[in-house]
């Protein structure tokens, strides 16, 4: 069963946020996670939604979301990130 990893993002300081997702795709790669998109809110058709950006990342399994996102190249890129955007990071799997 696939997982997917949804980033919900403001990015507070565009270029710290460029050096963090210049860097993101190479603790991607180990884990077999698939960029499937990345973009800007376009309009809220119904409710509420407070970020601007949203990425989508697809991973083999959940254990692979698990191993990335605790992983120390990833871990490294924490810090950077939060100095970057404020962000809402979910996963969801297969049923």
């Amino acid at each position: 069963m696939s997982a997917c990893v949804i980033g919900h993002i403001t990015v507070k300081d565009a270029e710290k946020w460029a050096q963090y997702r210049a860097q993101v795709p190479a603790t991607l790669a180990p884990w077999g996670a698939e960029l499937l998109f990345r973009g800007q809110l376009a309009d809220i058709l119904d409710g509420r939604h407070a970020h601007t950006d949203t990425v989508v990342i697809r991973f083999p399994d959940r254990a692979a979301v698990d191993g990335w996102h605790g992983s120390a190249a990833y871990q490294a890129l924490i810090p950077l990130r939060q100095q970057a955007a404020d962000l809402d990071l979910l996963t969801f799997s297969d049923q």
